[in-house]
């Protein structure tokens, strides 16, 4: 409290002196805002050299990226985020690999070899958003507990593998299905071999879209250990914990799924808006589906420089879950008035979506470009934080860097 009090008097008293800078279109911030500048103890952070990726947590692993790090088209490998729930398996050994596909609604237990399934189903690669639940949990006051997320657990790697359709309608489905819930070799992090570190999955009507995936392959090679080798589940547009990594074993369920970190608040939302702070109970929670519209800037990195007169050209990202984006806006005028961006149609359906603009600034000072998607359905990212909820999901506020011009 002490610290935003200090951040608030600095705002309206300092910043220029602190940053060297005017606040070129301070009249218009939105009420309580704290410029990106002074967002950190270190003021002059944004100005310097940081490391590529950022470590989280060790026990079990979690990673991000930074947001200039995620300018590729296709997300390299080295700087997909991980998002681990338990500690990595051992001794992997892709010849002896096997998936068994049971639970109550499958007609006959079955168990396929990693071979069985690369020979015997056609392959089939997309695009795929892959985003954790979680990104951009570091924002929510009160604070969430958990991994302090930023902005860089997304990815949209290119993946390749069998449709989870194929396998399942080869297994056999009875018509009371109604989820499929992986398992997976990883261990929980007490070592207990009885108890699963994650155990997710999705609806029938999500198991059998075209583009999820019983993959092998990411970006043309085999999947790294740390993303789930030699077999993942992907499922686009949801939370990331859906994918479940090194997948051994599918059942197919006559109920919604009830595995570890599918019940009480895990990866679950407030079915109706709460007050930040408040506590909610288990059974008025609703699981995470589709993820909210959102979008990322992408270059240049925040904290950039650029001499007076010169134009920037932004570059970026934007997804919408289950949908498409239908309009990317940025505004230099802490959201006072916004201006069209240039954006691409995605590669294929549940894949992220280019997006630039040139932006002209009228002089000197400190500035900051934010950038909003609206999505087909029209809903628009918030400007700020949208909605508290207890666990710091679905932040889809609107991301913003911050430019100095000289």
């Amino acid at each position: 409290m002490k610290r935003r009090n200090f951040l608030k008097k600095t705002v309206s008293a300092s910043f220029t002196s602190i940053i060297g800078a005017e606040i070129v279109f301070g009249a218009t911030m939105p009420k309580g805002y704290v410029p990106l500048a002074l967002q950190n103890p270190d003021p002059f952070k944004l100005f310097k050299k940081d490391p590529e990726m950022i470590l989280l947590n060790d026990k079990p692993w979690n990673m991000e990226a930074q947001a200039h790090l995620l300018n590729d088209d296709v997300t390299p490998n080295k700087y997909m985020f991980i998002r681990n729930n338990g500690i990595i398996p051992q001794n992997i050994n892709a010849a002896d690999w096997t998936l068994t596909i049971d639970g109550e609604s499958v007609i006959k237990k079955k168990t396929y070899t990693l071979s069985d399934l690369k020979s015997k189903f056609q392959r089939h690669t997309y695009q795929l958003t892959l985003e954790c639940g979680g990104n951009g949990r570091s924002e929510f006051d009160p604070p969430a507990k958990g991994n302090q997320w930023t902005v860089g657990a997304i990815s949209c790697a290119k993946w390749t593998g069998v449709r989870l359709r194929d396998v399942l309608e080869d297994a056999g489905i009875k018509d009371d299905a109604v989820y499929v819930g992986y398992h997976a070799a990883d261990y929980h992090l007490s070592r207990n071999p009885n108890k699963e570190a994650i155990s997710r999955g999705v609806p029938m009507k999500k198991a059998l879209q075209d583009e999820t995936l019983l993959a092998f392959q990411m970006n043309g090679e085999d999947i790294p250990m740390v993303h789930g080798y030699p077999l993942r589940l992907v499922a686009g547009g949801w939370p990331a914990s859906a994918s479940g990594k090194w997948i051994n074993r599918l059942s197919i369920r006559n109920i919604v799924h009830d595995g570890a970190k599918m019940t009480g608040t895990a990866y679950r939302v407030p079915c109706n808006p709460v007050a930040p702070g408040e506590n909610v109970k288990d059974e008025d929670m609703c699981i995470i589906e589709s993820m909210p519209v959102k979008s990322l800037i992408t270059y240049p990195k925040s904290g950039a420089m650029i001499s007076e007169g010169k134009k920037l050209i932004i570059n970026g990202h934007a997804w919408a879950g289950e949908l498409q984006v239908a309009k990317m806006e940025y505004s230099i005028d802490f959201g006072s008035s916004w201006m069209n961006c240039q954006v691409k149609p995605p590669t294929n359906r549940l894949a992220w979506q280019h997006f630039s603009a040139e932006i002209a600034f009228p002089k000197k000072g400190y500035y900051e470009v934010w950038a909003k998607a609206t999505d087909t359905g029209g809903t628009s990212q918030p400007m700020l934080l949208p909605g508290w909820n207890p666990k710091g999901y679905l932040n889809n506020a609107c991301h913003r860097i911050a430019i100095k011009i000289v």
